[in-house]
């Protein structure tokens, strides 16, 4: 599969990096300082791409999604803070007959502790003798706060249990990747669910396995949609 990668910052190194290692070729690269309002996004630049990975940042990522749209062009965005936006990235996505797939997490397991955690809350249903939190903890190079892995988690946990509180505390600090935890504490028991993430590569990879999954497809996606199961 050949892919254009737009975002050349540690995700996108990591995603050509995995990708190459799963037999695919980088065909397109385009940095933030020559992509000003996706306006480096053409047809041309990106001919023979047959999916786009897109790695920027929140200020960047709805410009290029629209740009790609219009391109025509399959788009896997990990971009996060955007979702306000989604509906009109939709509607371009959905009138153009393109694709899109977008994750604040590319973890498998993340998609695990989503699932496990709706179940939780489900069973938390009406306990009123529990109180809960999230936390979440990632390099001080994350902008974002709280993550998108956070955010999704505690809409999750709240479409299940909506009567409970599911605060989200934040930690920028040092080089740790991602880690994501969900406390739940009673008078004389607690309960936990913790994904940790012990290296960058696990995003990449799964970017590219979604990339992989996208490629054929049209509509719009996230990296849930991939995997095996019931539907949560």
């Amino acid at each position: 599969m050949k892919l254009a990668i737009v975002g050349t910052g540690k995700m996108g190194r990591a995603v050509e990096t995995a990708a190459e290692a799963r037999g695919h070729q980088v065909v397109a690269r385009v940095g933030r300082k020559e992509n000003p309002d996706g306006q480096a996004l053409t047809a041309e630049r990106l001919a023979g791409a047959e999916v786009v990975m897109e790695f920027t940042g929140p200020d960047a990522v709805v410009a290029n999604l629209i740009r790609l749209a219009d391109v025509g062009i399959p788009v896997v965005t990990g971009t996060t803070g955007w979702l306000d936006h989604l509906p009109d990235v939709e509607t371009r996505i959905q009138a153009g007959g393109g694709a899109l797939l977008h994750a604040a997490n590319f973890s498998i397991g993340v998609q695990v502790l989503l699932r496990a955690a709706r179940e939780m809350a489900r069973a938390l249903r009406g306990q009123a003798g529990f109180h809960a939190t999230l936390v979440e903890w990632h390099h001080r190079e994350k902008v974002d706060a709280p993550s998108g892995t956070a955010l999704k988690l505690r809409d999750a946990l709240a479409a299940e249990d909506g009567e409970r509180d599911w605060p989200v505390t934040s930690l920028r600090t040092g080089w740790i990747p991602g880690t994501h935890a969900i406390e739940v504490d009673g008078r004389f028991e607690s309960l936990s669910l913790v994904h940790t993430v012990r290296d960058r590569g696990v995003f990449a990879d799964g970017a590219v396995i979604a990339a992989e999954w996208l490629r054929g497809r049209t509509g719009v996606f996230t990296f849930e949609d991939i995997l095996p199961g019931d539907e949560p």
